[in-house]
């Protein structure tokens, strides 16, 4: 019998022909299938164009799939709050639940199904079902012939005339040419390759007027990133990992961060994100215990199967997705590095989330008064992968174009806005809501986590300043390190990506450059009018 994945990958693999030409020829080019790349390829498509996308490990879907991430998101998702295509996408994900899945009654009655009742958000699932609804979006296009998807490819090589990029080459030789070219990799890879302009880490106040900025810009300060993984428990088991080598470093590692952490980073204190105060959380996976005053049980908060919600036997307990603060990495950064320093953090961070797992296997400080969880069981299968660790690790900051706009704090926190509202733009093409939310980072910040007001996204947050037909479909849009901690979340990254999809797809019909479109009001409203009658809505309510 045939798996339902099987069946999708099936469809949106490359025909014989097309695996073995050596190039491929395009309207978008969509470069990384990330949540950003998966909005974009549909928002192009979906308007008419032939789209191609590449994607750098074998599972599209990016934070929802590869990083494991299950979606962050506002409190008006589910009737607003992001665009009419996303929310398709948010109920593809419960339908698949309530027809592959042994639910129980109660479970498949629920209109707002949250497969693992996570407190963080309202979606808490496992990512192979988000890759197998993305697919499922995607396969129509693949099949009808407009639609080509290329896995484990990484661009590694641009051709580029002037301020107009022609072909992009992929690892493994494959060269893609297209008229336009969309960014979706989840760090800016082709901005380099490209020779667009863009910028990466913190940028000084003297440059933005940023309260939060320092006073000198700091290229290589970077938000930690995150190796993500799942895991069950099975009470009386015995499923302890081997003994990391890097075990000791992270067992006795004292965070040295500005201003200072709570203690040991392997601990149940840790710091509150917006006030830096000591902040006691709980872990019990049986969910017996009492949570502390202001604190969580970590095992509900990002837990992606609820028992309960399942039929008897169908499931042997929770399983829970470690995206803590104990496991994110901040001692390096994976771009404008060296390869053998890139593979050096890589390391450091898998050695972090496996020693994390060990030290709450063996060591950490039970309720009961005992120590360690050893029916802790890493779930591999579900990652995909034979260490059990996320495919790819979770990115929170992206190198970022150096756009024809800049979003900047003053125009979106709260604080610093003074404002009911957050700045209106004449060029929107969609809006998101989050609070900026900066976790530490490589320059030894502590959290920076400040209220934003509702916000919009701007046209000329997408388009390079010089460089003409391409465009930021994901977190390397025109944000600075403060603003990208609002801006990077799953909702508004799709948004940015179904927009630009949708733009490129608009410059080609029209035969207009983005810059003409945004520069002249009829054009502007035109496009911004079709953007409308496709689910984007453009303004908050007021």
């Amino acid at each position: 019998m045939i798996s339902r994945r099987s069946l999708f990958a099936s469809v949106l693999a490359l025909p014989p022909a097309l695996r073995a030409a050596r190039e491929l020829s395009c309207d978008v080019a969509v470069i990384g299938g990330g949540v950003g790349g998966c909005a974009a390829a549909l928002g192009a498509l979906r308007n008419g164009m032939r789209v191609a996308m590449t994607e750098e490990t074998d599972w599209i879907g990016g934070q929802l799939t590869s990083q494991m991430v299950p979606p962050d998101e506002n409190g008006s998702i589910e009737t607003g709050g992001g665009t009419a295509l996303y929310r398709e996408y948010r109920k593809a994900v419960r339908d698949y639940y309530k027809r592959y899945y042994p639910l129980t009654a109660d479970a498949r009655g629920r209109e707002r199904l949250n497969p693992g009742d996570g407190s963080v958000s309202r979606l808490t699932h496992e990512p192979r079902v988000s890759l197998a609804v993305l697919e499922g979006l995607l396969a129509p296009y693949a099949s009808g012939g407009k639609f080509t998807l290329l896995l484990n490819a990484k661009p590694v090589r641009a051709d580029v005339s002037g301020d107009q990029v022609r072909a992009v080459t992929l690892s493994g030789g494959k060269t893609i040419s297209a008229k336009y070219f969309i960014d979706a990799t989840e760090q800016g890879d082709l901005l380099p390759l490209t020779k667009t302009e863009y910028v990466t880490g913190f940028e000084s106040r003297k440059q933005t007027g940023e309260p939060h900025a320092p006073e000198q810009a700091q290229p290589r300060n970077i938000q930690s990133f995150t190796y993500c993984f799942a895991m069950d428990y099975l009470e009386g088991a015995d499923h302890t990992v081997d003994k990391p080598a890097d075990y000791k470093f992270w067992r006795d590692y004292m965070p040295a961060l500005k201003p200072a952490w709570s203690g040991k980073l392997l601990s149940w204190t840790v710091c509150h994100p917006i006030t830096l105060a000591k902040r006691e959380m709980s872990f019990d996976p049986t969910m017996k215990s009492k949570v502390p005053a202001g604190g969580a049980n970590l095992w509900q908060y990002r837990r992606i199967a609820s028992k309960a919600n399942f039929t008897a036997g169908a499931y042997d307990g929770d399983i829970s997705l470690v995206n803590w603060p104990q496991n994110d990495y901040w001692l390096g950064n994976l771009h404008e590095v060296s390869e053998a320093e890139k593979a050096k953090h890589l390391r450091g961070g898998k050695q972090l989330s496996l020693s994390f797992l060990y030290w709450m296997q063996t060591e950490a400080p039970r309720p009961d008064g005992g120590a360690g969880w050893r029916g802790l069981r890493l779930r591999p299968d579900l990652a995909g992968t034979e260490d059990g660790l996320a495919k790819y690790p979770y990115i929170r900051e992206s190198r970022r174009i150096q756009s024809e706009f800049t979003v900047l704090e003053q125009h979106v926190g709260k604080d610093a806005r003074k404002a009911d509202t957050a700045e209106q733009f004449a060029d929107t093409v969609g809006i998101g809501s989050y609070r900026i939310d900066l976790h530490p980072s490589t320059a030894g910040d502590n959290y920076i986590d400040v209220a934003s007001l509702p916000f919009q996204i701007p046209m000329g947050a997408l388009m390079p300043k010089r460089v003409n037909n391409l465009l930021a479909g994901a977190k390397n849009l025109g944000v600075t390190h403060i603003t990208n901690g609002c801006y990077r979340l799953h909702p508004v990254e799709w948004n940015i990506g179904e927009s630009a999809g949708a733009l490129a797809a608009h410059a080609v019909a029209a035969k207009l450059a983005p810059r003409q479109i945004r520069n002249d009001k009829a054009l502007l409203a035109e496009f911004q009018a079709k953007l409308t009658a496709q689910g984007v809505m453009l303004a908050w309510p007021k």
